[in-house]
């Protein structure tokens, strides 16, 4: 529901994977296990994450824009020292407290967001972008004369150039305030966990986030909190902080550069400020769980890192999931750690989705993990963009694959870096083919075209043509066989459009696989 008030001016650790997953939460989240989860832990996580679509969860906080600026650097402004950025595109995704719903309603758990927009362009957009997001019950004050928090990054070769910020960071109108409180007091009573998203834009004063603490505490929901700012004491009565090692230090003036001093100043804080424990991001370094009798480190779990946007937002969101289902602390931490690790291997403020949570949970060999989603494959191509590799692009129904086939994709991986296969589900193939095909059901084609070592991801789409999917992906390279012509090729005009290749592959005579079909069936 979208609300307008225009006319306001603004002590003993579980020891076990079992016991862990069957604690309370509440209870959890105050007593961290002292050990990791075993060598079982990767499979006792996969097992978690079917639990987290029962998960409620009620999000407070700062509601922002993240806006993204794509383009190319290949000459310095006469006027200044400084590089001219020739614009290619601009994505607009939800970040601050926004964030952190965007990353739970990826893990599947059902949100209700309070938070407050200006009454401006951008307000309207984010409060577009949030009606979109699945399960979610928005709750968006609108402040007349506010403006809305926008962060503006302009990207050019992977690096990031500028970042301009527009917001306003006084607290908001103290009627609308009261407004919040009335709100989030139904929507923490019909949720299982609440987190507070503070950014220091205005939206929790030290009063307002006293008020909603104690209003959750009074009906037994726990609260998670990410904080700002150097009085944490804001902020008592809360289960959790998760502070990174920066704002740790800053907090606590207090040397932060290793795992025992890290646990000293954590230890510090819960004392002064009344809170139950603290989960400190350390970076590269990992994160630390600290409760006032037990601790517990983990190792980073991220391979490369390419942008670390956002990647508290999802440590707060795999926490709070697994928390509302009760999942014990230290398990719904190591989640949110590798959560954390696949974040920061994604280009600009990204979720951690359940099915990348169970591919960075499984054997890693298997070439099923070629088989990704359209959203999955678009994040893994601007990554090999941000590389400077060339991305290549392949489609069709790949029914019976033969010989011809493979050398089409041979060809085709020989003029890219990375090869990228469309693969035409199954009820498109009925609706291209009839409804006797195809032979192989989806699966099953998707899976041999995995095991090609030309093959880098295959990616099922349901229409009828892969013209949305080339517009998600964006290839260097759109390859077709020779029996087409150029302007015969669905998506061709779209890739020489932003400056990309169309190749007409040479053709192998002889095979077929409507051929081959027939002439079993006769």
């Amino acid at each position: 529901m979208i609300m307008s008030v225009t006319t306001l001016p603004d002590p003993a650790a579980e020891r076990d994977a079992a016991a862990l997953r069957e604690s309370d939460s509440t209870t959890a989240v105050a007593n961290p296990a002292p050990s990791a989860l075993g060598p079982h832990a990767n499979a006792d996580l996969v097992e978690i994450l079917s639990r987290l679509s029962k998960a409620s969860v009620t999000v407070i906080g700062d509601a922002m824009l993240d806006r993204y600026v794509y383009g190319s650097v290949t000459r310095i402004s006469p006027e200044a020292p400084i590089p001219i950025v020739t614009v290619e595109r601009e994505v607009a995704v939800p970040g601050g407290a926004a964030n952190v719903v965007r990353n739970l309603t990826a893990l599947g758990a059902a949100v209700s967001f309070v938070a407050v927009v200006g009454d401006d362009q951008a307000g309207s957009d984010l409060t577009a972008l949030i009606g979109g997001q699945p399960n979610v019950e928005p709750w968006l004050l609108v402040q007349g004369g506010r403006t809305t928090t926008v962060k503006t990054r302009y990207i050019a070769q992977g690096q990031q150039l500028l970042r301009a910020d527009r917001e306003q960071t006084g607290p908001i109108h103290p009627k609308l305030a009261e407004r919040l409180l009335r709100i989030a007091r139904d929507s923490m009573a019909a949720t299982s966990l609440t987190v507070l998203s503070d950014y220091g834009k205005g939206t929790l004063s030290a009063e307002t986030a006293q008020a909603l603490i104690k209003a959750a505490k009074e009906i037994g929901r726990p609260v998670i909190v990410d904080p700002k700012g150097t009085d944490y004491t804001r902020y008592a009565g809360a289960d959790l902080l998760t502070p990174n090692r920066k704002e740790l230090a800053i907090a606590t003036g207090m040397p932060v550069g290793s795992e025992e001093e890290i646990v000293t100043a954590a230890r510090y804080l819960i004392g002064t400020a009344g809170v139950g424990a603290v989960l400190v991001t350390r970076s590269e370094d990992g994160m630390s769980l600290i409760a006032a009798e037990s601790e517990l480190h983990m190792p980073a779990e991220a391979p490369e890192v390419y942008d670390v946007s956002g990647a508290g937002d999802t440590v707060v969101a795999a926490l709070a999931a697994a928390l509302a289902v009760n999942i014990g602390m230290p398990a719904a931490a190591r989640l949110a750690n590798v959560a954390a690790g696949i974040v920061v291997g994604k280009v600009g403020t990204a979720v951690a989705r359940e099915s990348d949570l169970v591919a960075a949970l499984t054997a890693q060999g298997s070439a099923l993990r070629k088989i990704v989603t359209r959203e999955q494959a678009a994040e893994q191509v601007e990554r090999w963009r941000q590389k400077g590799w060339r991305v290549g692009f392949t489609n069709g129904c790949f029914d019976l694959l033969h010989p011809g086939h493979v050398h089409l994709l041979e060809q085709a991986r020989a003029a890219c870096d990375r090869l990228v296969i469309g693969l035409n589900s199954d009820a498109s193939v009925r609706r291209l083919k009839g409804p006797t095909r195809p032979v192989q059901p989806e699966a099953a084609r998707a899976a041999v075209l995995a095991s090609l070592a030309t093959a880098a991801l295959v990616c099922i789409f349901e229409e009828d043509t892969p013209r949305d999917l080339i517009k998600a992906l964006r290839p260097d390279l759109l390859v077709k066989g020779a029996d087409y012509t150029v302007d015969r090729v669905v998506g061709s005009e779209l890739v020489q459009e932003w400056g990309g290749r169309v190749m007409l592959a040479q053709l192998m005579p002889g095979h077929s696989t409507t051929a081959t079909v027939t002439r079993l069936r006769s």
